[in-house]
């Protein structure tokens, strides 16, 4: 099973999110809030693989719980899950270490595959804000000769890794496609993070958009 957190002020919305997760027999959801200080203490409680939060929520707003949850449980993958698609949110939340971003108007279907994907150790972004991303030219938080530069103090292997990672492919899905141990990759992962001066794997991706890894 994978467990969830689900935050949003409006109990409207968040029953649907409810019984849009529902469908997915593999996907639990553990524990609600309608706050994000109410969110973070549920997230120490419950330890959900995964925490999905509304941007605008009272006493706390959904990016500064995100940055706590992300700083006291950081092995809860986070989600922002919002109606808002601005870049500062979006930059806000990547730069926070958040592992996606989703809005409230895509395809239940998004929601799905995202819960999945940072379940599993990967990252995900809907359409519309990866779009929105590239359109930007990576100028959120990398550049092309930027990136470029950085990706010099990496290993070929290390080059490898980030290309997939820039694909979308998660842990396991990288060890398969490159013949090694999940742990393995993921020791790859933490000296690429570190070398590149990054929070996280959509940062990463992003780096390797821009510095031509990925098609």
């Amino acid at each position: 099973m994978i467990p969830v957190l689900l935050a949003d002020d409006e109990a409207m919305i968040r029953a649907g999110v409810r019984a849009i997760l529902a469908t997915d027999p593999e996907i639990e959801v553990v524990a609600e809030a309608a706050d994000g200080r109410s969110a973070v203490e549920l997230v120490r409680t419950h330890r959900p693989r995964v925490a999905l939060l509304d941007i605008r929520m009272p006493r706390l707003d959904g990016l500064a719980a995100g940055a706590q949850i992300r700083q006291l449980v950081p092995e809860t993958a986070v989600i922002m899950l919002t109606t808002f698609g601005e870049d500062d949110y979006i930059a806000r939340a990547l730069g926070e270490g958040m592992s996606g971003f989703l809005l409230k108007s895509g395809d239940p279907r998004e929601l799905i595959a995202g819960v999945r994907a940072v379940a599993d150790g990967a990252a995900y972004l809907s359409p519309e804000v990866a779009r929105r991303v590239i359109e930007l030219g990576g100028g959120l938080l990398a550049r092309g000769p930027a990136a470029r530069d950085r990706i010099e103090a990496l290993t070929e292997r290390e080059r490898e890794v980030l290309a997939l990672v820039g694909a979308g492919l998660s842990n396991a899905e990288i060890a398969r496609r490159l013949f090694l141990v999940e742990g393995t990759v993921k020791s790859y992962l933490s000296s690429i993070f570190t070398r590149l001066g990054v929070r996280n794997r959509v940062q990463a991706a992003i780096i390797a958009y821009e510095a031509g890894l990925t098609a």
